[in-house]
């Protein structure tokens, strides 16, 4: 009985250590994207995709670290061979979306943002930052009625983002809707007092309000 019990212990003891001992040598891209150490996170997920091509996690946590580094077009080609592997994930396609958005490529961009938002369901931890750049693109277009669309849904789903309220705001003064221009402008100000952009936004429709 003791003995069985010390060889319990033993082994144990064994599988804590090599766990130990794999979490080191196989550390968490994850966690450094997360943590904004995009480059390890980078090297990490190549690493894990020599050694196994068809990891689909990695290539995603790839992508977006390649995004964050602003290796748009080394994303765009990442992204590519993932969906190649997984051709479904809707994770690569919103982050193809995203590396087609820098890339100034804003038809394809806007094509992908759409497949993402028609596929996921709504509570998508993504769905808000696709309509975001959703918004973004169609600024872009000067098509400010379908951007004011897509960047109100953008900040229902995430309302804590000053950055988006402020161009939000900046859409309805180019349409002309100074009234929920300024509300838009409010909220950003609220949300950060600092926020310059919202600022300047406010004074410049301050005077066409009356």
């Amino acid at each position: 009985m003791v003995f069985r019990m010390r060889k319990n212990i033993f082994a144990l003891f064994i599988l804590i250590v090599s766990a130990s001992v794999f979490a080191q040598e196989n550390p968490d891209a994850l966690k450094m994207y997360r943590e904004g150490n995009y480059t390890e996170s980078i090297r990490v997920c190549e690493a894990e995709i020599s050694a196994a091509p068809d990891r689909v996690d990695s290539y995603v946590v790839l992508c977006w670290a390649l995004v964050a580094n602003r290796q748009y077009a080394v994303a765009e080609q990442r992204a590519n061979d993932g969906l190649a592997v997984s051709p479904y994930d809707l994770r690569l396609v919103e982050v193809l979306a995203e590396a087609k958005f820098y890339l100034g490529k804003n038809k394809e961009s806007l094509a992908l943002f759409e497949r993402y938002i028609a596929s996921i369901p709504d509570s998508g931890s993504r769905v808000g930052t696709a309509y975001y750049y959703m918004g973004e693109i169609y600024i872009r277009q000067a098509k400010y009625q379908h951007a004011d669309i897509a960047l109100s849904a953008a900040v229902q789903k995430e309302p804590l983002l000053d950055r988006w309220w402020t161009r939000l705001g900046y859409t309805r003064e180019m349409a002309k809707n100074y009234t929920l221009a300024a509300a838009a402008y409010d909220k950003a100000i609220e949300l950060n007092p600092s926020q310059g952009d919202a600022l300047a936004g406010k004074r410049r429709i301050a005077n066409l309000m009356h």
